[in-house]
């Protein structure tokens, strides 16, 4: 058999895919979860914070609500469906650190879900994260010592 005719035969045995399905779904899927981020910003600019504070609360309570559902097994089902949808959004990004520490969780803490979460996007985040709170406190050392 050649390669022309395996190739012939792998593609006539390939399901196919429903692009326009997975595109749709992506859309308006991952538009809904923006759509919560902003009902999240005129809750939080109804409370009384600041454009800059209300974003920063919105960006807190969608990563908490990804890694909540990442833990509860109910991210993955919805990423099945929307796909792309679910990645775009910084709810993709918390899904993707989440996950890995949920995975390996069964291997202990220090080396399954502290060495796992840095497989995927742990790394940036974790060190984004860890680099804002040294430069919270050097920055309130600043100011306390000013």
């Amino acid at each position: 058999m050649t390669e022309k005719q395996y190739g012939k035969l792998v593609q006539e045995a390939s399901p196919k895919s429903p692009i326009w399905k997975n595109c749709l779904n992506a859309f308006w899927i991952g538009g809904l979860i923006c759509v919560l981020g902003q009902l999240l910003m005129t809750f939080y600019d109804g409370l009384g914070l600041d454009k800059t504070d209300a974003g920063t609360a919105v960006s807190m309570t969608l990563v908490a609500l990804s890694a909540l559902f990442t833990g509860l097994s109910l991210y993955d089902d919805l990423a099945k469906v929307a796909g792309a949808g679910t990645l775009v959004p910084i709810t993709g990004f918390a899904n993707s650190v989440a996950a890995p520490a949920v995975e390996f969780k069964t291997e202990g803490f220090v080396l399954g879900v502290a060495a796992k979460m840095f497989t995927i996007a742990g790394p940036v985040i974790v060190y984004g994260l860890c680099a804002s709170v040294l430069y919270g406190v050097v920055y309130w050392l600043y100011l306390l010592l000013k």
